[in-house]
């Protein structure tokens, strides 16, 4: 298995009936349609240079989070301005808590960072042991952390938040948090952490708007951070990063209040219903989740998570065999996405029949 492999990858000899797709954490409320009418209405504005500026986005983003606009960067996609964030910078050490998202990994080698693991432990549930994790910080290394995690889905509290921050202060090292998850949470306002940029030297607040907004096909991140390390930043990448398209479709997202309410709420109800049904199957044992995504631990069905992430594929469902992830077994571990209720009643079909 390709040690950077991702899920998503729908274009791989589908079935007939093209595949149903668990393996991306995509939002099951899908595109709204009030983007969906800004890209149709914008499509012949697409002969225009985008601006290189994002001035539009970085307003509404601005407003939203109430963090000035020269703090903020715009990316295609949270993908890329991890490669930017390392490219500019050159740390020697990165630290990541693993299992984590495997971009993170691949952002720091891409320079030849050197990438120290801290291990979460299942017996724990995952949950980070953040004054371990501070003990373990040197002057110039960056922390890498998603909160939510990226496959446990474990949460990080604001108080644990603000003591790596006070950790990489006193330290003068980075924290880069990733929080492309957060706006999954029913209560999520009460975490974003942007606003540390005001304040604090030595952290980035990634976000990736694709996920949410269910836009993956247009790649559309931010991330804030202090000003002068935006400047720096903003020299090293292509000046039109960000096409129209995707900036158009930014724009009116923050608008969208009831799309986030009615998708916080699906996702709620959605996840109570497919955890319910996971526990009841033989030798799963889902991982309690805290957004749109769960982690089995399948290990009890006596198959290997390649074999069943095989079996699904044979029934024309993609699930994420986490195989690949540092911090698991290798063998043990699936991720599945929160989707609809008749998608998720077929995933709970077709593991009765697998099993």
């Amino acid at each position: 298995m390709n040690r950077f492999q991702h899920g998503g990858d729908i274009y791989d000899t589908p079935p007939l009936n093209g595949w149903l797709d668990f393996s991306a954490n995509i939002n099951p409320l899908g595109l709204a349609s009030e983007i969906q009418r800004v890209l149709q209405e914008a499509i012949g504005e697409i002969v225009h240079y985008p601006d290189p500026h994002c001035k539009a986005l970085k307003k509404a983003i601005g407003m939203y989070y109430s963090i000035p606009e020269e703090s903020i960067l715009l990316g295609n996609g949270a993908s890329e301005l991890f490669y930017l964030f390392f490219h500019t910078m050159r740390p020697r050490r990165a630290i990541v808590p693993v299992p984590s998202f495997s971009e993170y990994e691949r952002a720091a080698l891409s320079v030849g960072c050197e990438v120290v693991y801290f291990p979460l432990a299942e017996s724990e549930g995952f949950d980070l042991d953040t004054e371990a994790l501070g003990r373990c910080i040197k002057e110039g290394d960056v922390v890498l952390l998603g909160n939510p995690n990226n496959p446990t889905g474990r949460l990080l509290s604001c108080e644990d938040i603000r003591f790596l921050v006070r950790t990489v202060e006193e330290k003068r090292a980075w924290l880069v948090l990733d929080e492309s998850f957060l706006q999954f949470l029913a209560d999520g306002e009460r975490f974003p952490s942007h606003y540390l940029v005001r304040t604090y030297a030595h952290v980035v607040v990634m976000e990736s708007l694709t996920k949410f907004y269910a836009i993956p096909g247009l790649r559309l991140g931010f991330a804030s951070m202090p000003a002068s390390l935006r400047e720096r930043m903003e020299r090293g990448k292509d000046v039109w990063n960000v096409n129209h398209l995707a900036q158009l479709a930014g724009v009116e997202a923050f608008r969208l209040a009831d799309y986030r309410r009615e998708s916080r709420s699906m996702v709620a109800e959605e996840a109570a219903f497919l955890m319910e049904g996971l526990r009841r199957l033989p030798g799963i044992r889902p991982l309690v989740p805290s957004v749109n995504f769960i982690l089995l631990n399948v290990h009890g069905t006596g198959k290997t998570s390649t074999a069943l992430t095989g079996s699904m594929r044979g029934k024309g469902i993609l699930v994420r065999d986490c195989a690949n992830y540092p911090g698991l077994d290798g063998r043990s571990y699936l991720r599945i996405a929160v989707r609809s209720r008749e998608e998720n009643n077929r995933i709970l079909q077709a593991w009765k029949e697998i099993l």
